[in-house]
C-alpha cells in the first residue's frame, strides 16, 4: 500500500473513533438525564465510573492525530482534518465531563430531595442528542448546511436554560430551605447548555475543515 492510501486508512480510523467517542457522550447524557430525574443515585456513580472511558478514547484521537501529522506531514486539507479532529475530540471530552457533573448533581441531591425535576431538562436534553446527532453526519460527510443547522437548535436550548433559571430562581423564593437541591437542578440545566455549546463548536469546525477559515456560528 502506498503511503497516500495508507494515510486515508488510518485518517479513516481517526473519524471513526471520533464517531464512537461522540455516541460515548451521547450515553453519558442520556443516562446523567435518566438518573437525575429518577434519583438513580447508583447509575451517577456509574456514569462518573465510565468517564475514563471518553478520557481515554479521547487521548487515542490527539496520539493517533498527532502521529499522522509527525509521520506524514499532511497539507492543506488533509492537515485540516487531522486539527479538526484534535479540536473535535477535545469539545466530546469535555461535553462527557457535563455529563458527568449531572451525575454529581445527582448525587448531591440524593434519593430522598422531595423536589420535582423541571421537565425542560429532559427537553434540554433531547434537542442536545439531536444536535449531537446532526454533528456526527456533518461531520462524516462534511456538509456545512447541515452544521450551520446547530446554531438554531443551539438557541432553543438557550431560551430553554433561561426558563429553567427564571423558574428555580422563583422556586428558591417560595422554597428557600431547599436553595441548595434547587440550585443543583439548575446547574445541570446549564450542564446541558454546556453540551450544546461544546456541540456548535464542532459544527465551526467542521465550517473551517471544508472553508478552510473560521466562522463563528453563534453570530
Amino acid at each position: 500500500m502506498v503511503a497516500r492510501e495508507q494515510f486515508h486508512v488510518e485518517l479513516k480510523k481517526v473519524t471513526g473513533l471520533i464517531i464512537e467517542l461522540a455516541e460515548e457522550t451521547e450515553r453519558a447524557l442520556q443516562q446523567a438525564v435518566h438518573a437525575l430525574y429518577a434519583s438513580d443515585i447508583e447509575l451517577a456513580h456509574k456514569i462518573i465510573e465510565d468517564d475514563v472511558d471518553v478520557d481515554r478514547k479521547e487521548m487515542e484521537i490527539n496520539e493517533e492525530a498527532i502521529l499522522l501529522i509527525a509521520k506524514q506531514q499532511p497539507v492543506a486539507t488533509d492537515l485540516r482534518r487531522l486539527i479538526v479532529a484534535l479540536r473535535i475530540s477535545s469539545d466530546l471530552e469535555r461535553m462527557g465531563d457535563n455529563a458527568k457533573n449531572i451525575a454529581k448533581a445527582t448525587i448531591h441531591l440524593g434519593e430522598d430531595h422531595g423536589l420535582t425535576v423541571h421537565p425542560v431538562i429532559e427537553d434540554m436534553k433531547e434537542i442536545a442528542l439531536k444536535m449531537s446527532d446532526v454533528a456526527k453526519k456533518a461531520f462524516e460527510n462534511e456538509d456545512i448546511t447541515m452544521a450551520k443547522k446547530l446554531a438554531e437548535l443551539d438557541d432553543k436550548v438557550d431560551n430553554m436554560y433561561g426558563e429553567v433559571v427564571r423558574e428555580m430562581l422563583e422556586e428558591t423564593a417560595t422554597n428557600p430551605q431547599k436553595i441548595q437541591h434547587i440550585m443543583q437542578m439548575a446547574f445541570s440545566a446549564r450542564y446541558i447548555e454546556r453540551f450544546a455549546d461544546h456541540i456548535t463548536n464542532i459544527g465551526e469546525d467542521i465550517l473551517y475543515l471544508v472553508k478552510g477559515k473560521s466562522i463563528d456560528l453563534n453570530q
